[in-house]
């Protein structure tokens, strides 16, 4: 039978933990294990500590986890396993994922359960509904009942990285703390360099952006947020 296993990441352990997790499961030489580029090289570097070969494939633009279409499109005799990782709280589509594991013999990894603590987790849920319903300088995250937002992700519209960088030169000028979650996809990183088109995890590296929504925020650092974010979008066109 294919297995469908889900596997809890621990960000100190990932890289280790997971290299063994698939020793275990008999991945290694000459074997390919699907993972993303958007996000962090532990998915990758694990796959590469267990002996296989990472592939990268696209991702869903609105979760900015694997794309099930993508991930079939890069499967091969040699696949053995897919790496889905949860990015920034949103999960990834296990359901399709773990379909085409069933269908095609692969070992699936999916994230854990979320680590931060219940009241945490509601805390950034409100933060985000409440910029997501205030926000027009930037476009919002996808809206999911299981988000965590570990991270509160938006897009800043205009034509690619130049525009997303000054975007957030201009918003902590005025005083709103905010980071750019992805500087290199991991298929553009030395080590793991591959000659791959990922239009979308690109797209995502040139365009989004991390806004702060921890429990410890007070409303008037929202408020504030919301309204630099508001102004400075209206200087920006969006791209044909």
């Amino acid at each position: 039978m294919p297995c469908h296993l889900v596997f809890t990441y621990a960000p100190q352990h990932a890289v280790m933990s997971t290299a063994r997790f698939l020793k275990s499961a008999g991945v290694g030489v000459g074997d390919e294990v699907v993972v993303p580029a958007y996000g962090d090289a532990e998915a990758a570097a694990a796959v590469v500590m267990a002996g296989a070969r990472p592939v990268f494939a696209d991702i869903d633009p609105g979760s900015y986890c694997l794309d099930p279409d993508a991930v079939a499109a890069v499967l091969t005799s040699r696949t053995t396993a897919v790496v889905a990782v949860a990015a920034f709280g949103h999960p990834p589509d296990l359901a399709r994922i773990g379909e085409l594991g069933r269908t095609h013999g692969l070992l699936v990894i999916g994230p854990g359960d979320a680590v931060a603590a219940a009241d945490e987790v509601e805390q950034r849920r409100s933060h985000a509904a409440y910029l997501r319903d205030r926000l027009t300088g930037v476009r919002t995250p996808v809206p999911n009942p299981a988000h965590t937002y570990d991270r509160y992700v938006v897009r800043v519209p205009g034509n690619g990285r130049p525009d997303r960088d000054a975007f957030a030169q201009a918003l902590r000028r005025r005083g709103v703390g905010c980071e750019v979650p992805v500087t290199t996809p991991v298929h553009r990183m030395p080590a793991f360099r591959r000659d791959v088109r990922l239009p979308e995890t690109e797209r995502a590296a040139d365009e989004t952006l991390a806004l702060p929504v921890h429990g410890s925020l007070r409303r008037r650092e929202l408020q504030r947020m919301v309204s630099s974010c508001n102004a400075l979008g209206g200087l920006l066109q969006p791209a044909l």
